[in-house]
């Protein structure tokens, strides 16, 4: 058997950088390996300012509506950010968020179905309690799904085909409701974390029922934040793929050969967290820094520009972390992590890739 089915992870997940230049319907095309690359997750930042939000987009709700990683906001329809997906990237406004003159930006950008979704009626097709819509991409383990809760605990179909190991859901209907996610390295079933904080793992037994998703469904609980009747959610599912993603956690050592952490690809994304302390998240990728160390994050769960932090290391088969921090690598310390390849250790051919 093949070591893996995705031999370039740019035809599933893309890293794009462009300079805003403060025109308005400015088409921003992308430049993945694979070819052509329209989003259906894209998640848009401001690398140069502080105080300037996340913006996250689907194609299952359609742009210009976004919900903002840093902000417990119910979703925004904001004509003046972005306002399109396109065949080959997206479309953006003259707005400090997406495109001001003179500044970076970062889009992080996922494949689902092209925006084609798929209804499930629960009671007729007996998959899960709870009415979902999704488009599913299982060649690559994702899925957007959105839903309207009914304020009874119950499973919502995800169409990924796989045991997710990442689910975050968002109400986007009511604000003051935080980003939940489900990992698969928290602790139990009834544990888990909000992407808008910076808070260490806790219960969270009202949100997943205390069950961890199956390849079929993901359960809610009776928590306005998941599951309120009458709202709407999103919730991006993630199954890790051998040599395109995984998901799992590591222990901090204290010392600046920090540990080594195997993924089975080189990776081109990578978010950490620190989960047994209150840590911020942490995201890099190989476009902003091409080289080892790589030293620039940015925070999913704060405005800030980018900036210098604790220093890792991108190898052929994993990531490595080269300091002392308390948010990256204290010692005994626990941290979850989230990966996407730009190339697996090993492709379908046989053929191994070669470190930065």
């Amino acid at each position: 058997m093949a070591y893996t089915t995705i031999d370039d992870g740019s035809a599933h997940f893309h890293t794009q950088l462009y300079s805003g230049d403060g025109n308005t319907n400015r088409d921003i095309t992308n430049d993945a390996n694979a070819g052509d690359f329209r989003p259906d997750f894209l998640w848009l930042k401001n690398r140069t300012d502080n105080s300037t939000q996340h913006m996250l987009f689907n194609s299952n709700v359609g742009m210009p509506n976004h919900l903002n990683s840093d902000l417990l906001d119910a979703e925004q329809t904001a004509t003046n950010k972005a306002t399109a997906f396109n065949a080959d990237g997206f479309r953006v406004q003259d707005h400090s968020q997406v495109n001001a003159s003179g500044k970076n930006y970062v889009a992080w950008q996922w494949k689902a179905n092209g925006g084609t979704t798929t209804t499930n009626d629960a009671s007729a097709t007996s998959v899960g309690t709870i009415d979902s819509v999704y488009q599913a991409n299982t060649t690559a383990g994702f899925s957007i799904v959105t839903y309207t809760g009914t304020g009874s605990a119950g499973t919502i179909a995800h169409g990924v085909g796989a045991t997710p190991h990442w689910v975050l859901v968002k109400n986007r209907s009511s604000g003051s409701t935080q980003w939940y996610n489900q990992h698969i390295s928290n602790s139990s079933a009834s544990k888990g974390q909000t992407l808008s904080t910076n808070g260490a793992e806790q219960t969270l037994s009202a949100v997943f029922n205390d069950t961890r998703a199956s390849s079929t469904v993901f359960s809610v609980g009776n928590n306005n934040s998941i599951n309120d009747s009458g709202d709407n959610y999103v919730a991006y599912i993630f199954a890790p793929i051998k040599g395109y993603s995984k998901f799992g956690s590591y222990i901090g050592n204290g010392n600046a050969d920090g540990p080594f952490v195997y993924t089975g690809f080189k990776p081109a994304f990578v978010i950490y967290k620190r989960i047994d302390s209150n840590k911020d998240w942490h995201q890099y990728d190989n476009k902003r820094e091409p080289n080892n160390e790589m030293s620039t994050t940015i925070y999913p769960n704060r405005n800030y520009a980018e900036g210098a932090s604790d220093a890792l290391d991108f190898l052929s088969n994993g990531f490595k972390q080269r300091n002392t921090g308390a948010e990256a690598n204290a010692s005994g310390g626990t941290f979850i992590y989230i990966a996407f390849a730009e190339h697996p250790f090993v492709s379908s051919k046989g053929v191994p890739v070669t470190a930065k």
